[in-house]
């Protein structure tokens, strides 16, 4: 008998040594997997841009970039990145900034090429480490950051103030809307992109309930038409996706008329497609808006804007700078 109870507990022993070594594994795995890259280092090459601009901004600048990174005091933040043309160093040049709102779980360091394609057109592009951003609160707080650094930083009094934007995918676009809308130095903002920003009702469940009708700056808005963004199912009464059209309509329809505004959708793009499908005509919106780029306005601008004949874009609405 206790032969078999020695057999037994030996056995056990077993199994729990192969369990307790299986749960390692896994967890060294993700944790592993938790800092695993989203996008290659040359992620641009696989945008495929279907007309000339969304060709042409599909790809890198002109501009050498360089970047820093700081910790912070806030456990969620964890590091502040920050990516900015080289030549600033040597310069008495101002930039304009473009603030990052991440996606869920995906802090800035799994992006990173990501933020140095952007700056490579010329601007200073900041983000940080915090995977749940939705409120807006961490990007307020690293706006605040930025906008404050002594001078000794390499940084001091090299960031245009009137020119600052502000972009967001998924939970990110709620997050940048509400960082807009809900912070005081949410009035520095100038223009905001969205890429398939979590519906409102999606947004409010989720605690980062945001008003569209506060919204008070120029703001190209995008989502996709796969069924990750939009099920077809009522975004009222059940999922509708993260970004149905209805709720995109719905968004802006609720900003002024006298805002400039402009929605769109690319053609047979999923959720996770968007950073990628969208990235050209986000660099142009941003060239257009906070560096008065002619060529770039051209996408956007006129009866004749290449947005819309891109046979890539569809459900296409805008209401043009007065």
């Amino acid at each position: 008998m206790k032969k078999k109870i020695k057999k037994v507990l030996k056995v056990i022993g077993i199994m729990m040594a192969v369990l307790v070594t299986v749960l390692i594994i896994l967890m060294v795995k993700s944790y592993f997997d938790n800092k695993k890259p989203v996008i290659s280092e040359n992620y641009y090459e696989n945008t495929n841009g279907g007309a000339d601009l969304e060709k042409k901004y599909a790809l890198p600048g002109t501009y050498e970039v360089s970047s820093l990174e700081y910790d912070s005091d806030n456990t969620s933040i964890d590091k502040i990145r920050i990516w900015y043309p080289t030549e600033l160093e040597s310069n008495n040049k101002k930039y304009p900034l473009i603030m990052v709102v991440n996606a869920s779980n995906v802090q800035a360091y799994k992006y990173k090429p990501f933020f140095e394609k952007l700056a490579s057109w010329g601007f200073i592009v900041v983000g940080n480490d915090d995977g749940q951003a939705g409120t807006g609160e961490t990007t307020s707080i690293t706006l605040d950051y930025i906008l404050n650094l002594d001078e000794d930083n390499i940084l001091y009094r090299k960031i245009d103030t009137e020119n600052v934007g502000i972009l967001g995918y998924s939970q990110g676009g709620a997050g940048a809307i509400r960082a807009v809308t809900e912070y005081e130095n949410g009035a520095i903002y100038k223009t905001m992109f969205t890429g398939s920003a979590a519906y409102s009702l999606l947004a409010k469940n989720m605690g980062w309930e945001y008003d569209a009708s506060k919204i008070k700056i120029s703001y190209f808005m995008t989502a996709g038409t796969g069924k990750t963004d939009d099920s077809g199912a009522d975004p009222e009464t059940e999922y509708g996706g993260v970004c149905p059209l209805s709720a995109l309509v719905d968004n802006y329809n609720h900003i002024a008329t006298d805002v400039m505004k402009i929605r769109a959708r690319v053609v047979g793009a999923e959720h996770e497609d968007m950073l990628l499908k969208t990235d050209s005509y986000m660099t142009a919106w941003f060239l257009y808006q906070l560096k008065n780029d002619e060529e770039a306005k051209t996408v956007f601008v006129g009866d004749d804007a290449e947005i819309v004949h891109n046979p890539n874009w569809q459900d296409i609405e805008k209401i043009e700078e007065k």
